[in-house]
């Protein structure tokens, strides 16, 4: 073969490299662009997918079928009084606001007592003589309330609809690291009266308290043998939380018990750990607690897990009460709590700093 022959091959084998290569390179190019798509695209694809996919359709069947404020039959069109615990205060606000907006043929108005300061006990005194339709409380019933009632010819119901914790509050200059149950029911009937006796400062305990006739919840409870008892000579009577978070803010020495969602957010008070025993505390706050100096920037929030799986050691249960007279009131209570336990309700509840029980 001459010379010219051997570089025409030379430079048509030089071509054919040229070209295979550049075949390869275009496919490889090819392949990185459609894996790039393909990657990009993936979220959606996934969620086109998982808009058809079976747990996607339960999810909606689920929202649609969730039951709500409209969705309760036999709600009376006609005004009602109700009134009771102030730890309902929350509830009054934004659920009871969202069920007449709702349900427009449905007026409520709070009823305040013209003697003892609102709460849970007056508000089923008022219930019991028919100055409300129904009461709400952050107790339950007493044998006595169920014992006047039947001597006036009708029943109460208490209907579940919610949970709370009872915290313990004290002056945030106060140095003490939390109190167990026990400790909590000697320091209001006068057994511990300074805060050495539990870890604290050389101090005297001032015990700041709703009357007992009108408490809004109780530490207490009504199978114990506690029940009845005197409270302590250091027990100061107030008004309400609001009067006793004021006092407390002014006393080194103070503590109050309450709704937990009325007084964990508050930044002049210090909320206490409580434990059934000395080494079981938990904070009815959301740990890290928010300093006083931190507040109102930020606020403690409501330990909403200890309340629902029952670590806290107090709880406070939200009843609706019912007077079972077979009128108007039994209809109205039934409805209104029937309102409360609707998923729309439950979720509204939790939205005001409660636990939902459903």
């Amino acid at each position: 073969m001459d010379n010219t022959n051997q570089r025409k091959a030379l430079i048509n084998s030089e071509i054919a490299l040229f070209l295979r290569g550049l075949i390869i390179g275009k496919v490889l190019t090819l392949m990185v662009i459609g894996g790039l798509l393909w990657w990009l695209l993936k979220p959606n694809l996934l969620s086109r997918n998982s808009v058809n996919s079976p747990s996607n359709q339960n999810f909606n069947s689920v929202s649609k079928n969730a039951s709500t404020f409209q969705t309760v039959a036999e709600v009376p069109p006609a005004s009602f009084n109700y009134g009771g615990s102030t730890a309902w205060a929350s509830i009054r606000q934004l659920v009871d606001s969202q069920i007449q907006s709702d349900r427009p043929e449905l007026q409520l108005r709070y009823v305040n007592p013209v003697n003892g300061s609102p709460g849970s006990s007056s508000g089923i005194r008022m219930l019991l003589d028919g100055k409300l339709d129904f009461a709400q409380s952050s107790r339950p019933l007493t044998d006595e309330e169920k014992a006047i009632a039947r001597e006036r010819g009708f029943t109460l119901e208490q209907r579940q609809v919610g949970m709370d914790g009872i915290a313990v509050v004290v002056n945030p200059s106060l140095k003490v690291s939390g109190l167990t149950v026990e400790q909590l029911q000697q320091i209001y009937l006068g057994q511990i009266t300074n805060w050495n006796q539990v870890g604290g400062p050389n101090l005297p305990i001032t015990a700041f308290s709703q009357r007992p006739e009108d408490a809004d919840t109780v530490i207490f409870p009504s199978n114990s043998d506690l029940k009845g008892q005197a409270l302590g000579s250091n027990v100061q009577y107030v008004y309400s939380a609001t009067e006793a978070v004021r006092q407390l803010s002014k006393t080194p020495g103070g503590v109050y018990y309450a709704s937990a969602r009325s007084v964990v957010f508050q930044c002049s008070v210090k909320a206490l750990p409580l434990g059934r025993t000395s080494g079981q505390a938990i904070p009815a706050y959301r740990e890290p607690m928010v300093s006083p100096e931190q507040c109102p920037r930020r606020r403690n929030q409501l330990n909403t897990q200890a309340i629902k799986n029952g670590s806290y050691p107090m709880i406070a249960n939200l009843f609706v009460i019912i007077k079972q007279n077979k009128g108007r009131e039994q209809q109205i209570g039934n409805a209104y709590t029937n309102l409360l336990l609707t998923d729309q309700g439950q979720r509204a509840i939790e939205q005001a700093g409660f636990v939902g029980v459903r």
